[in-house]
């Protein structure tokens, strides 16, 4: 008697799911090329078969390990900024720059985003992921603040791709320092400088 298909797919998530749960903290250790596809599966609990039946790769389940960890800084930072408190757009964009910046100081996603996901996936790759994630955040951040007056009227798009880029270089400074903590206030404030400097006084 074959599995209905509601049940397939269940299963089949499942796996999925246990595959990515397992080979994070794998990755995150000890790093893409040293973890091999026989520890995943033993880890996740699965054959290789089934690895190989939900991915492509390990290139490919390292992406989707990549891509989880993208969606959870993205939403820690999108709760955290809708919990501040605050309406100024350019106090929001900056208190949102730091708990990215503090979010990538974590080892995990130090190591998985900023470390191994531009090396394995390629820089196109990384930043496509990447982009998908954090764009709408920070474009709503600068269609927000540009609505109140608080940035000139201009195109959102390209302020917004130029501050994620900007938010990533600082991530990697921090990230490449021998000195992170120094590293992370002497960033800061460079950004919080870039979101001044673009800032107007709001209209009366």
């Amino acid at each position: 008697m074959k599995d209905n298909p509601r049940t397939q797919a269940s299963r089949s998530a499942a796996t999925r799911d246990a595959l990515v749960r397992a080979a994070r903290p794998l990755f995150a250790a000890d790093g893409f090329a040293a973890v091999s596809t026989e520890a995943i599966v033993a880890a996740a609990g699965v054959t290789r078969g089934a690895m190989y039946h939900q991915f492509a790769d390990k290139t490919d389940l390292f992406a989707a390990v990549f891509e989880t960890v993208e969606a959870e800084m993205t939403a820690r930072i999108d709760a955290a900024v809708s919990d501040a408190g605050e309406s100024d757009p350019i106090a929001l964009m900056k208190f949102g720059s730091g708990v990215w910046l503090d979010a990538c100081a974590e080892p995990e996603a130090q190591r998985i985003v900023l470390v191994e996901a531009p090396a394995v996936l390629g820089w196109a790759r990384w930043r496509e992921i990447g982009l998908r994630y954090g764009l709408g955040l920070v474009q709503s951040l600068v269609q927000y603040a540009i609505s109140v007056g608080r940035i000139a009227d201009q195109p959102s798009e390209p302020l917004a791709h130029v501050l994620i880029g900007a938010l990533d270089e600082a991530a990697l400074f921090v990230a490449q320092s021998d000195d992170p903590s120094r590293a992370r206030r002497e960033v800061g404030a460079v950004l919080e400088g870039l979101m001044d400097a673009l800032a107007v006084d709001p209209p009366t």
